[in-house]
C-alpha cells in the first residue's frame, strides 16, 4: 500500500513512463522484471527507479525483482487510470491543431472533448471529431463535461485572460504551452511547457556529456528538485 506522505513531483512524472512500459511487458506475457531491466529500456537510473517505487510501498523482492502484473495493478489504482479524464484546449493554431489530431492517441483515460479558440471562422467546426466553440461557451462546456483540466496554447498577451476565465470555469490543472508566467489561485495547478528549452537543454546534455552519463544527468536533476 502506498505510503501516506506526498511523493516528490520528480517520482510523479516518472511513473506513467514505468505503467506504459509495464503495460507493454504484460501484453508480452512477461511475469516479472527487475530495475536493471527497466533502467535499460527507460533510460532511468535502477537507484532512482528502485527509490521511485520505495515510496509507494514494498513492491518488489530483492533478487526477484517486480512482478508485472501486481505493480500494473497498483500503478493503475495509483494513478487512477480506470477514470477518464477529459480535457479542453483553448487556442486552435498550428500547435493546437496538431494536438487535438493526437488526442493522446496512446492513452485511453486522458480525452480532449472541446477545443475553444476567438476566430469565429473556427467555430462550429471538428477537428478530428472534436468540436471548436467560441470562448463564451467555456463555462458551460467545461461543467457539462465535468473538466477540470485545460491545455492552452494562445499568444502570449491573452494567456492570463484565458487563465482566469478557465479557473472561474472549474478548470483546476493547466498544462500551459506559452511563454507566459500565469497567475491562479491556490488550489490551482501550471505545468509549464516550454519546448525550445526542452530542446535546448537536449541539445546541451548531448554536446557536452558522453553517453555512459547521460543517465546520470536524470538523478542529479532530481537531487537538485528535493
Amino acid at each position: 500500500m502506498a505510503q501516506d506522505h506526498k511523493i516528490p513531483q520528480v517520482t510523479a512524472k516518472r511513473l506513467p513512463l514505468y505503467y506504459r512500459y509495464l503495460e507493454k511487458l504484460h501484453l508480452m506475457g512477461k511475469q516479472r522484471v527487475s530495475s536493471a531491466q527497466l533502467s535499460k529500456e527507460l533510460l532511468i537510473d535502477p537507484a532512482t527507479i528502485r527509490r521511485d517505487f520505495s515510496y509507494l510501498g514494498e513492491l518488489g523482492k530483492k533478487g526477484y525483482g517486480y512482478n508485472v502484473s501486481y505493480l500494473l495493478q497498483f500503478l493503475r489504482d495509483f494513478l487512477k487510470q480506470d477514470e477518464v479524464t477529459n480535457v479542453v484546449l483553448i487556442g486552435v493554431g498550428n500547435l493546437g491543431t496538431a494536438l487535438l489530431h493526437y488526442n493522446f492517441y496512446k492513452n485511453r483515460n486522458i480525452k480532449i472533448v472541446a477545443a475553444f479558440d476567438s476566430n469565429p471562422n473556427k467555430f462550429n467546426r471538428e477537428i478530428d471529431g472534436i468540436p471548436v466553440y467560441g470562448i463564451d461557451s467555456l463555462k458551460e462546456v467545461v461543467q457539462l463535461f465535468r473538466v477540470e483540466v485545460a491545455i492552452l496554447t494562445v499568444p502570449v498577451h491573452v494567456a492570463q485572460e484565458i487563465t482566469d476565465k478557465l479557473v472561474d470555469a472549474g478548470v483546476r490543472g493547466i498544462l500551459n504551452f506559452t511563454p507566459s508566467r500565469l497567475t491562479v489561485p491556490v488550489g490551482t495547478l501550471v505545468h509549464h511547457i516550454d519546448l525550445t528549452t526542452e530542446l535546448q537543454t537536449l541539445v546541451y546534455f548531448l554536446k557536452n556529456f558522453p553517453e555512459d552519463e547521460l543517465m546520470e544527468q536524470d538523478q542529479e536533476l532530481e537531487n537538485e528538485d528535493e
